[in-house]
């Protein structure tokens, strides 16, 4: 009988043992378009992807602009008269720009327009600035967005995958922040 190893690198070979990816993930031609907390890929095509650790090295040297792209619950339309509103607290890592619901597959012109906007007004219009996306741990949002700017141009782009989860858990500091607001 042979070793296990000897039959996994025979099945790699002739290509038997199925595609290479993250956890059985694997990066998607287009945009993800639903289930957005779900299991991620390891890898987004073109872009680098970062550890904790060094995504705490690029945030300590102040080495590339970090955006944040969790959503924003929107306040609900039919509330009651009197009904008091409490937006949900967001906290990020320090410093990031909270770009909220730019992460979605499809994103309407409005809110690409606002992604655009916001990206050239906060890497001074330079797409070669290295500029990192984070949500959240198994969250498709910073995925996509770092996938529609490499479509836009930039070439430096870091994907977080862990988010301020991966943050939170290596007792990194977290602060409390606000959607950026594009200024005409």
């Amino acid at each position: 009988m042979r070793p296990p190893s000897i039959l996994l690198l025979a099945a790699g070979i002739l290509g038997l043992a199925g595609p290479a990816c993250a956890g059985g993930v694997e990066e998607p031609a287009g945009y993800r378009m639903d289930e957005y907390r779900a299991p991620v890929p390891d890898t987004l095509q073109g872009a680098t992807v970062v550890s904790t650790s060094d995504a705490e090295a690029l945030w300590r040297e102040k080495k590339a602009v970090f955006f944040d792209v969790m959503p924003q619950a929107p306040k609900p339309a039919n509330l009651p008269a009197g009904t008091i509103w409490k937006e949900k607290v967001r906290k990020d890592i320090p410093g990031s720009v909270w770009l909220a619901n730019v992460g979605y597959g499809a994103i309407s012109a409005e809110t690409a327009e606002y992604f655009r906007q916001s990206l050239a007004a906060n890497t001074g219009s330079d797409k070669s600035r290295t500029i990192l996306f984070y949500c959240m741990t198994d969250c498709w949002m910073s995925w996509n967005a770092a996938k529609r700017a490499l479509e836009w141009g930039y070439d430096s782009v870091v994907w977080y995958p862990l988010g301020s989860d991966g943050w939170e858990s290596a007792n990194l500091p977290l602060e409390e922040n606000t959607p950026y607001v594009v200024n005409d």
